[in-house]
């Protein structure tokens, strides 16, 4: 009777690893493909949430045309990294305008994002390139969003067409499907498994 239940675990384990693989692959090609936004408030005190708020803002009304030509993830990142500087000086400059004297600091990363659910769309956890705004110790609560394809900035209101341009099918139902919900949680787990022995 043992035997039997160790091997019927055994097979459910392996049916549940053998019907994810596939899904996994689709959501690591999904992170090659994104440029993402995050902002790290200095703390969780509610004045900090709020100038991260305020920072996010700025940004998002800075760089709502400076993606547009972006063709691909890369574009976005070269994009990125010529307007660092600035992109910089925007948080800055937002920080003191709100009178707060913390310095922002902003870089271009490859970084590691849990699961994330935005409106109609879901991003799988995985290893993605991204912008990172940090304002002072950057101890507070994030905020993210996904700049490339553009699914956070204000213009990008009829964005299915950037969606549909930058993911295969697969992809797309991935990205815009909830009822793959378990399944960003199993690739969520293993995702943290391989970056711990990086």
């Amino acid at each position: 009777m043992k035997l039997l239940i160790k091997s019927l675990c055994i097979a459910f384990v392996l049916t549940v690893i053998y019907s994810v693989i596939p899904f996994q692959a689709e959501c690591e090609q999904i992170s090659t493909e994104v440029f993402r936004l995050h902002i790290l408030a200095n703390s969780d005190s509610e004045e900090d949430q709020a100038l991260k708020l305020k920072v996010r803002d700025a940004l998002l009304e800075y760089t709502d045309k400076l993606f547009d030509d972006a063709k691909d993830r890369n574009d976005a990142e070269n994009i990125a990294k010529e307007n660092i500087e600035t992109l910089q000086s925007v948080a800055q400059n937002t920080v003191y305008k709100n009178g707060c004297n913390y310095t922002v600091n902003a870089e271009v990363v490859k970084m590691y994002f849990n699961t994330r659910y935005y409106e109609n769309y879901t991003m799988p956890a995985g290893m993605y390139d991204a912008l990172r705004i940090t304002i002072g110790s950057g101890k507070g609560h994030n905020w993210w969003c996904v700049m490339y394809p553009s699914i956070c900035i204000s213009s990008a209101i009829n964005n299915d067409e950037k969606v549909e341009k930058t993911f295969s099918e697969n992809q797309q139902e991935i990205v815009r499907g909830n009822e793959y919900e378990y399944k960003f949680k199993v690739v969520e787990i293993f995702e943290k498994i391989v970056s711990f022995f990086e």
